[in-house]
């Protein structure tokens, strides 16, 4: 397993991280549990899930796995999202804010998380309310590091300037979609990642599956993502399935899968510390980690970069904002 910094920060993170949006729905208990159990044992540190993954029942079930194990991943959460209908259950106040880390503490049963991310923009909050309730978690010793994710560009670097001007922890990661068919980051986000030392942190790297070749124009495997949430399934469109078909090709050019070769595409992106997979069987673990086997030369970048460079415009894959 290759490990790297998390942004400029000192924590290293395995290169390929778990992904468990689906633990508790998609993927039963027994299940998820195996499959954090087998990507530990294959060198995985780097788990991620949030607050409302699930209905909670994800956070339940890494809290259930990593029993007397914690020490040995860096566990991330997340909270900003709607979790109920109240006023003050939804974004980045210091109430919300409060309530819902100690929530998944308790389920994670854990006293701390290594990484606390405000799962996307908050219009209705000052950011400097947002960014002081961050840093007085870390000072409490609840919270090791901050990150964001889902934010823009320039919500990203007013928020690192707020925290420079007031002496408060920086977020040290990101969190947006970002893969071949979806490349909109690369127009100002990766910039200000390097600029800044911003630890990139990709989800929906084989943009929900598309890129895994399973889809085709005149099929939709039963029991697929596309099969059961509709708003997926208007993410099919004709330039991403021919998207696919092209990586497809190419990777059985070059003797590989057509995930591993998206995931190993991503994975040399400038700032990219992490990728987000997930997983609803153990298998699906070891084909994700096939990438690190892939070493791509410079024509296979060259036309990799070609045939998905018209996703670098357009909008995004997918976006989580509140309203």
């Amino acid at each position: 397993m290759e490990y790297r910094r998390l942004g400029d920060s000192g924590l290293k993170v395995s290169v390929i991280g778990l992904g468990t949006n689906a633990f508790g729905s998609r993927a039963d208990q027994d299940t998820s549990i195996r499959i954090i159990h087998h990507a530990m044992s294959q060198g995985v540190n780097f788990i991620d899930t949030a607050n409302i993954y699930s209905n909670t029942e994800s956070e339940r079930i890494i809290g259930e796995a990593l029993t007397n194990r914690r020490h040995e991943v860096v566990l991330a959460t997340k909270a900003g999202l709607v979790r109920g209908q109240g006023p003050n259950e939804r974004g980045s106040s210091r109430v919300h804010l409060m309530r819902e880390l100690e929530e998944s503490l308790r389920r994670l049963r854990t006293d701390y998380v290594d990484l606390y991310q405000i799962h996307t923009f908050d219009p209705h909050t000052p950011l400097e309310e947002t960014l002081r309730a961050l840093d007085d978690m870390i000072r409490a010793g609840k919270v090791r590091y901050i990150g964001a994710s889902n934010y823009t560009a320039w919500e990203l670097m007013k928020a690192l300037s707020l925290s420079d001007r007031m002496g408060l922890s920086r977020y040290v990661s990101i969190q947006p979609c970002y893969s071949l068919a979806d490349r909109t980051p690369e127009l100002e986000l990766v910039p200000l990642c390097q600029d800044q030392g911003i630890g990139i942190i990709p989800y929906f790297p084989l943009a929900g599956g598309i890129l895994t070749g399973k889809y085709k124009a005149d099929a939709i495997p039963t029991g697929s993502r596309a099969e059961t949430n509709p708003d997926f399934a208007k993410r099919l469109d004709e330039q991403r399935l021919e998207l696919s078909g092209k990586v497809s090709a190419l990777a059985e050019e070059l003797g590989t899968t057509a995930s591993a070769l998206s995931l190993a595409w991503l994975k040399q992106r400038p700032c990219v510390s992490t990728i987000i997979v997930g997983a609803t069987r153990v298998e699906q673990v070891d084909a994700n980690l096939k990438s690190l086997e892939v070493s791509l030369d410079t024509e296979s970048l060259r036309v990799l970069d070609e045939m998905s460079d018209s996703f670098r415009f357009g909008p995004p894959f997918a976006s989580y904002r509140l309203t």
